[in-house]
């Protein structure tokens, strides 16, 4: 097989953590608990507690459910934040482009360039559409906020779903230049990858077995190739770590514990993503898991028995979680999107035993996509 070509061609990674904006922490998987449900005050803490541990990104997720708005959160959190980046889910289609495009360019500013975009093509709420039409959506609303961020006079534009003549562009003018904040993307189908090799910068994958990880890599690095373009790799994925393995996978055991299954199902289908092509072969793959639910070693996919979307975790003590990140660093990943059940705590964790012993970096730095680097990235997470 070639060669894989990814943007980051140095050995360094991006980590984040995630801020739980769609109300799904808590201590036991699908047992809601009242100070962990989401809330300003509970969300705003993932945050300033990443931001001081030393993680990178943070992810703000977007759905349709209880929770916070992922573009308001994120502008209220970019002056309590020192230097980590923010990973906003934004759904394409919600917002009238233009005014998007300005919100995302106030926002950009807010954060001095702190700021990278996840996008998502999934249902808009209260509708059901073909996935030919939401990706071709998506493809539309990316360009007009690609060409709006670029563009210094007038823009005429005449597509599928819009229709619209802008005598200025000068209000969507981002902080970081050369084309805006990184857009990350995850989906499997054929029309979610050809959108991103197409127009994104960093393709987001959930848990699977290594092979099927590497294969993904291939064909992607091949597609954006056809595009004239190449693009980064990461993983979104859970974390359990403990100081011997038997303790991780006792909590991860602990995790599910109270777990009353008709109601995983029934939160799992609450979702916009739950019966999307990453989650269906993330469901395949659970069905021929061993009887401790681990579909390869030290990757447990207990959590989509209650969760769509990412539904497996790294289980191990943290010389084993360690090793296995590097072995997905190995195959060119370069961005780790992680969470953990408490996710405070297990936010906690990571940092005390892994973070610091991997190389970082923020990608949209490394691209020199700011007008200038606020501040310099960490390296290690410091130790209190």
């Amino acid at each position: 097989m070639p060669p894989l070509s990814f943007r980051t061609s140095d050995r360094k990674v991006e980590v984040a953590w995630f801020s739980a904006l769609c109300n799904e922490d808590g201590e036991f998987l699908g047992v809601p608990e009242g100070d962990r449900r989401s809330s300003f005050a509970h969300c705003g803490g993932l945050v300033r507690q990443a931001d001081a541990l030393g993680y990178q990104n943070i992810l703000l997720p977007s759905g349709w459910v209880p929770g916070q708005d992922a573009l308001t959160f994120a502008a209220a959190m970019a002056g309590q934040t020192r230097q980590i980046n923010q990973l906003v889910a934004l759904r394409m289609g919600e917002v009238w482009p233009p005014m998007l495009a300005r919100a995302i360019a106030t926002l950009d500013h807010l954060a001095q360039g702190r700021l990278t975009l996840n996008i998502i093509s999934s249902d808009l709420p209260g509708l059901k559409e073909s996935n030919e039409v939401r990706y071709e959506r998506s493809s539309e609303v990316i360009q007009i906020l690609q060409k709006l961020w670029v563009t210094d006079g007038p823009l005429d534009w005449r597509g599928t779903f819009y229709n619209f003549s802008l005598p200025n562009c000068e209000p969507a003018k981002p902080y970081q230049q050369n084309g805006g904040p990184l857009l990350y993307f995850g989906g499997i189908s054929p029309a979610a990858q050809e959108l991103c090799a197409k127009h994104c910068d960093v393709f987001l994958m959930w848990p699977e077995t290594e092979d099927r990880l590497a294969a993904t890599m291939q064909s992607m690095s091949a597609l954006a190739a056809r595009h004239g373009r190449v693009i980064d790799f990461g993983l979104r994925i859970h974390i359990i770590v403990r100081e011997t393995e038997t303790a991780a996978r006792a909590a991860a055991k602990r995790l599910i514990s109270k777990l009353d299954l008709a109601k995983g199902r029934e939160i799992r289908a609450r979702s916009l993503d739950a019966q999307s092509a990453g989650v269906l072969r993330q469901d395949a793959l659970r069905a021929k898991a061993d009887a401790d639910l681990f579909i390869e070693e030290h990757i447990w996919s207990g959590i989509g028995l209650a969760r769509s979307g990412c539904g497996s975790a790294i289980v191990g003590d943290p010389d084993q979680v360690l090793a296995k990140i590097n072995r997905y660093i190995d195959m060119g990943m370069r961005a780790f999107v992680l969470s953990g059940y408490p996710h405070r705590e297990e936010c906690d964790l990571f940092a005390k035993y892994v973070l610091p012993r991997l190389p970082t970096c923020r990608l949209n730095a490394v691209q020199h996509r700011l007008v200038a680097d606020p501040v310099t990235p960490l390296t290690t997470a410091p130790r209190k």
